[in-house]
């Protein structure tokens, strides 16, 4: 028989851990599918209510989102329009039903190949905050995910919070997903991109992310390097070399090629680069 433990504190629920291996439960929605074929955990430990973890606030210079916050609620929240790939990557999260329920430390943790957060969060520099019974400690996403379904979370620790340092006013993003239909679709490639630019809408800064082209989403940094101090142009997509995507190492599965997958990373880039720098220039 399974035992669920609700504790009341944070503290309570790192000091539990550290008594005992449990299985963290908040949303649910990566939790109870995997129980399809197999028995459940032994323990599992329900975090979803605990008030330190949930909610978005400002402090210190950073935004920073509860482990427990809900797709939902970033989607209502009224964040810098830096968060607005954001937004639209948690509306692509399954159904409305998944979104009230699901947890953005749910899809972090869970570090899926395609999970639809990691590249806006990794285009805004986001950090995760991490707590046991010893004490806090702070990573940058990038170093958090490891591998698919692999991450830097100790089995103690409980990821209480993502810390994104606040947007420059003008930084518009966008998010886009190719999938094999419209809604309730794996990723077969899936881009998000931070961009701010200058009154004449040459590109000051530019951050790229792209998921399911890889085992863990990646960033382009020399590909952000080239586009500063350029305009975004109908060539863009022509323009992006192959050494510029290296950090990609997409595969061949039954949702697309390798080659595919390169392809559509080329002119997803381009057309969310285009639709961030349109909304900029829209103000």
């Amino acid at each position: 028989m399974s035992i669920l433990v609700r504790p009341e504190s944070l503290a309570e629920a790192t000091s539990l851990l550290a008594a005992r291996d449990y299985t963290i439960l908040s949303g649910g929605t990566d939790v109870f599918p995997a129980l399809v074929d197999r028995p459940p955990p032994a323990a599992m430990l329900d975090v979803s209510h605990l008030p330190e973890i949930r909610g978005i606030s400002r402090r210190d210079g950073a935004i920073r989102i509860g482990g427990a916050t809900t797709w939902s609620e970033i989607i209502a929240a009224p964040l810098p329009r830096a968060f607005d790939a954001l937004k639209a990557a948690a509306r692509e999260l399954g159904s409305v039903q998944i979104q009230n329920r699901g947890t953005i430390a749910g899809n972090l943790c869970n570090a899926s190949p395609a999970a639809d957060g990691v590249p806006p969060l990794l285009a805004l520099d986001a950090e995760v905050e991490l707590v046991s019974s010893c004490g806090t400690r702070r990573l940058a996403l990038a170093d958090f995910i490891l591998g698919n379904r692999h991450t830097a979370r100790a089995p103690d620790e409980i990821l209480s919070a993502i810390l994104v340092p606040e947007p420059h006013a003008c930084a518009c993003s966008a998010f886009l997903k190719l999938g094999a239909r419209r809604y309730l679709v794996i990723s077969i490639v899936m881009v998000a991109v931070v961009v701010d630019c200058a009154p004449d809408h040459t590109i000051c800064d530019a951050r790229i992310a792209v998921g399911s082209a890889s085992v863990v989403a990646t960033r382009l940094p020399a590909l952000e390097m080239r586009l500063r101090g350029q305009r975004i142009d109908a060539n863009l997509a022509r323009s992006i070399s192959a050494e510029e995507l290296a950090p990609l190492a997409p595969i061949d599965d039954v949702r697309a090629t390798a080659g595919y997958r390169l392809d559509a990373s080329r002119e997803l880039i381009a057309r969310a680069l285009t639709q961030a720098c349109e909304a900029h220039s829209h103000g």
